[in-house]
């Protein structure tokens, strides 16, 4: 077997050494939704972008559950309670529903009129909300909206007894 050449050698205890780096990471402890195991969250997951707001994915402790960023600057879990009528704010991004809840810091995105329901957390002071909903966008529309955002103005009345 013919010798390596003295370059190669060099680089592989190199190479493993970045190979055992890159293990180091420790994977983010996410508690799983009630509905992580919905066949539909393994359409969104295997669609989520590997770099979200300029943060890379990172390894999760939970099914149907992700985080970008070291330390985590934003979290995503698939098949948390749909949420129901609600007077929370609800913004459309690229024809994606989400009900948006300010925290402080962290604010929750959650879709809506999707089955089972799509939850981000994020700090709005780490990354721009607009950037994060765009670029989970495509991802969370792999399960199909049943039902659209409408303001009050587009409600239909309640007829008063009587």
């Amino acid at each position: 077997m013919p010798a390596l050449p003295r370059v190669g050698t060099r680089l592989v205890p190199a190479a493993v050494l970045l190979l055992a780096l890159s293990g180091c990471a420790s994977a983010v402890d996410v508690d799983p939704a009630g509905d992580a195991a919905n066949a539909r969250c393994a359409d969104v997951m295997i669609a989520l972008p590997p770099t979200v707001a300029e943060n890379d994915q990172r390894e999760t402790t939970s099914q149907a559950t992700s985080a970008w960023g070291d330390p985590s600057k934003v979290v995503l879990r698939c098949g948390v309670t749909v949420p129901g009528p609600t007077t929370d704010p609800c913004v459309t991004v690229n024809d994606v529903d989400w009900v948006v809840r300010e925290g402080d810091p962290a604010w929750t995105a959650t879709t809506y009129g999707r089955d089972p329901a799509v939850e981000v957390l994020f700090d709005p002071d780490e990354v721009a909300s607009s950037t994060v909903l765009v670029e989970l966008g495509d991802a969370v529309s792999r399960i199909g909206q049943t039902r659209a955002c409408v303001g009050l103005s587009d409600a239909t009345p309640v007829p008063s007894g009587g």
